[in-house]
C-alpha cells in the first residue's frame, strides 16, 4: 500500500491565538499579489488587532481574543440558514 504523501503545508489553529503556518506556501494579497512571509513558518493574526497584518504581533494576549482550536460545530440543522454576503463584497448572488 503507497504511503500518503505528505501535504505541502500545514495549519495549526492556537486557541485564543494564531494560525501557524508550516511548510511550502505562498501567501497573497486578495488581489493576487505575493507577501513575503521572511520565513518559513509564520503566525497569521485571527484577532484583527495586529500591527503587522496579516501576521501576528501578540496583541491578542492585550485584547483579550478568545477563539477554539477546534472547528465551530456548524449551523443548527433548525436554525437560519448561512449568512447572505454583505452587498459590497463582490460576491454573486444566485
Amino acid at each position: 500500500m503507497p504511503r500518503p504523501t505528505p501535504p505541502a503545508a500545514s495549519v495549526t489553529v492556537y486557541e485564543n491565538g494564531p494560525l501557524l503556518i508550516r511548510g511550502d506556501y505562498a501567501l497573497r494579497t486578495a488581489l493576487g499579489g505575493p507577501i513575503d512571509p521572511g520565513r518559513d513558518t509564520v503566525a497569521l493574526c485571527r484577532c484583527g488587532k495586529s500591527s503587522l497584518k496579516p501576521f501576528c504581533d501578540g496583541t491578542h494576549k492585550m485584547a483579550g481574543f478568545v477563539a477554539g482550536a477546534t472547528p465551530d460545530p456548524g449551523p443548527d440543522p433548525g436554525g437560519p440558514g448561512p449568512a447572505s454576503p454583505h452587498p459590497d463584497s463582490g460576491a454573486d448572488e444566485g
